[in-house]
């Protein structure tokens, strides 16, 4: 199994006690250093993504944009929640070339996994927009990229964090060959796309204070029919951990069996429709002990899958 996690993701740093911190990769490798799991995979550092290529997913004015914000010192904020300071599209990139190169080499027939623990995050980046702590949409590049293999013609993306994927969302609404399947605590940040009636965006939202049976429960009926239908060649993950019970930025009470349960999900599903081909990416989750335990399963789960 693949791993990227590019010490270039460090550079991004917004204001201090920012949960968005450089401190979550250095708690996520040293968890899988010491677990010993680290040893058991393959690691990776890739090239960061030419903003040609990121222009895939991404309105090329918003982009120009962003470039034009990039500070020499300090920080520039894009939203209220959202800064840059001048390693952070640097470390955006890495991120999206990270899991580009994971596409790539998976649909290659490289390895069948990969995971990229990376930052900053990217499921709220729209088309047009920055936005909870996003500026690149790694993943719906990375499903973009599949797309362009002449092999692939159906990718799925499925979304376990507990904010809603608004920005994959707004970039694959209109673009029946890619599944989104989103699960999120509702109502919730960042109140967008929640009602969107589309055949191929599958809404989980949940009350505040789900607990796991209710969680496993929703998303066995929602995501399981839409991806019988669907049949993915290959699977990406935005795997977000801020649903567990212990993450300051939201309300619902997942454990770390809840995100072992729904990453063995994913696994059957993938062995079932696309060969087993999996590429997850990091989202949320700002404990860190419960981000570093999180992750620590989702990574033994794909691995003995």
């Amino acid at each position: 199994m693949l791993y990227f996690s590019p010490p270039g993701c460090l550079a991004h740093e917004m204001s201090p006690g920012h949960p968005e911190r450089p401190d979550r990769l250095k708690a996520v490798n040293d968890h899988l250093r010491n677990t010993g799991i680290l040893e058991d995979l393959t690691c990776h550092h890739a090239a960061p993504m030419d903003l040609l290529q990121v222009a895939r997913v991404h309105q090329s004015t918003y982009l120009a944009e962003l470039e034009s914000l990039r500070p020499d010192t300090g920080l520039v904020a894009v939203d209220p929640d959202t800064a840059l300071c001048p390693g952070s599209l640097d470390a955006a990139l890495l991120a999206a070339g990270s899991v580009n190169d994971a596409v790539e080499r998976i649909v290659n027939g490289d390895a069948k996994r990969a995971f990229c623990a990376v930052r900053p995050p990217g499921h709220h980046a729209e088309h047009a927009a920055a936005m909870g702590f996003c500026f690149f949409n790694s993943i719906a590049l990375g499903a973009d990229a599949a797309l362009q293999d002449a092999a692939i013609d159906r990718v799925a993306v499925l979304d376990f964090d507990v904010h809603h994927g608004n920005g994959t969302v707004d970039i694959f609404k209109d673009r029946s060959e890619v599944l989104v399947c989103s699960s999120f605590q509702h109502p919730y940040y960042p109140y967008r796309y929640a009602d969107i009636e589309r055949v191929n965006i599958i809404n989980t939202p949940l009350a505040a204070g789900t607990d796991g049976t209710t969680f496993r429960r929703e998303v066995e009926a929602t995501w399981l029919p839409a991806l019988e239908s669907h049949r993915p060649q290959l699977i990406l993950v935005s795997a977000g951990f801020d649903a567990h019970r212990m993450d300051p930025l939201a309300g619902l009470n997942l454990d770390e069996e809840d995100f072992r349960w729904v990453t063995q999900l994913i696994v059957d599903a993938a062995n079932r429709y696309a060969d087993g081909r999996i590429v997850s990416a990091l989202e949320g989750g700002y404990d860190l002990s419960a981000l570093a335990r999180s992750v620590g399963v989702h990574v033994e789960t794909l691995l003995e899958g």
